[in-house]
């Protein structure tokens, strides 16, 4: 299970270097800093809550989860010493 603050603080750490990514993009395009911090920061604003989103909703898809019986096994298992 992941707490809400977690994929929160997901979110703002991958739009972080999505940012850098869309306004290096950006002006490149337009070599204009101004347009490219505009259409980074608007990106970035978007995007967060649309990860947000699609995480918690890929919480409530079962597709890929793994049992409550696999569960136990594979937290044991991370915590054995070689």
């Amino acid at each position: 299970m992941e707490t809400h603050s977690r994929t929160i603080v997901k979110a703002l750490t991958y739009r972080m270097m999505g940012l850098l990514l869309t306004v290096l993009t950006a002006w490149a395009i337009t070599r204009r800093a101004d347009v490219a911090a505009s259409i980074g920061i608007a990106d970035t604003v978007i995007k967060i809550f649309a990860f947000y989103f699609h995480e918690r909703l890929w919480l409530k898809i079962e597709f890929g989860k793994l049992g409550l019986a696999a569960a136990p096994a594979a937290e044991e298992s991370r915590h054995e010493q070689p």
